[in-house]
């Protein structure tokens, strides 16, 4: 089609241009984000607990790879620029918790469940995460649930947990305050894990009874019969 032609239709001329225009543009990069650790100290030593961190269960929201913002309806919206989950947020959480505890607890002696047949826990931590958002204008907010159990798979402990921070306002700053949040959770199943432990390792073993020896026949007291026969016999 000719310039002159175009020119005839106006419609369809802005309309090549805006084609010509979307061709050219560059759409904007995926912002990726993760959490952050901290600064958490590695152990030197084995430690003298063991944990099993796990299963660690989220809700279904957080289980996808877009960052999510929580807007001021309440509803869920992707964060600008398409941010993302580096790694993904269930990995990130995990590996979180595991070098928060492993340096509140000195212990290098922590896994992810599933462990390996050969670790034995002291204490096993179960957790789900029902919520752990923030938005624009709203509150940085975690809320979750935990129990502890034994070895055994008693029941030891258990909390419902409730946490929010307020932050700046732009995504990389809400991810941060989400990070706090998560490590303020961390601290406070460390001291519950150490307290629960210290207790265990207090308490006094149970006592086995002791057998009761057993009672002799008392000698008999009847007194001696002669038996008349070919020979004495003397009954007891």
């Amino acid at each position: 089609m000719k310039l002159k032609d175009l020119l005839r239709f106006p419609s369809m001329a802005l309309l090549v241009g805006l084609l010509s225009l979307t061709g050219c543009a560059t759409p904007p990069p995926v912002a990726f984000y993760s959490l952050d650790n901290g600064a958490p100290r590695v152990p030197e030593q084995m430690g003298n607990i063991a944990v099993l961190l796990g299963p660690v269960t989220l809700a279904g929201y957080l289980r996808s790879d877009a960052l999510l913002q929580r807007q001021a309806d309440g509803s869920l919206a992707q964060a600008p620029g398409k941010a993302r989950w580096a790694t993904g947020l269930q990995q990130d959480i995990e590996q979180l918790l595991l070098r928060q505890l492993a340096w509140r607890l000195n212990s290098q002696r922590l896994v992810l469940a599933p462990a390996d047949p050969g670790f034995v826990a002291d204490v096993q931590v179960e957790l789900s995460i029902t919520r752990l958002d923030s938005g624009p204008e709203q509150m940085a907010v975690l809320e979750a649930q935990w129990r502890l159990l034994d070895k055994a798979g008693k029941h030891l402990d258990s909390r419902l947990v409730a946490l929010d921070e307020r932050h700046q306002g732009d995504v990389a700053d809400q991810v941060r305050v989400q990070s706090v949040l998560l490590q303020r959770l961390s601290a406070q199943l460390g001291g519950a894990i150490a307290e629960v432990h210290q207790a265990s390792a207090k308490s006094p073993a149970p006592v086995r009874p002791r057998a009761q020896p057993r009672a002799e026949a008392a000698p008999s007291r009847r007194p001696v019969e002669p038996i008349r026969t070919d020979m004495e016999v003397f009954r007891f």
